[in-house]
């Protein structure tokens, strides 16, 4: 229910991607497993998914030669930064 921004932006060949949510956030002893395959931080409940989204995110990003990376607060929600290679 709450407020999604996504923030692009292309520099010196590569493509800046910021995503953030408003949302329950991830709970930071959680917080080293969650691109692990399956994984789905405790404070999910009811809410649907299989934990493999962010671990194909995070391969595909690799396999690219980009990265991508994360902060989190509980209640707070997360915030997601990802660089992609990208040539004009």
């Amino acid at each position: 229910g709450g407020n999604v921004y996504f923030k692009v932006k292309h520099e010196n060949d590569t493509l800046f991607l910021q995503i953030k949510d408003e949302g329950i956030g991830i709970n930071e002893a959680e917080q080293s497993q969650l691109f692990d395959r399956f994984f789905r931080a405790k404070n999910v409940g009811l809410r649907e998914g299989s934990g493999l989204g962010l671990s194909i995110v995070k391969k595909c990003i690799e396999v690219i030669g980009g990265k991508i990376d994360f902060k989190s607060k509980v209640n707070k929600g997360t915030e997601f930064f990802l660089e992609i290679p990208a040539k004009k």
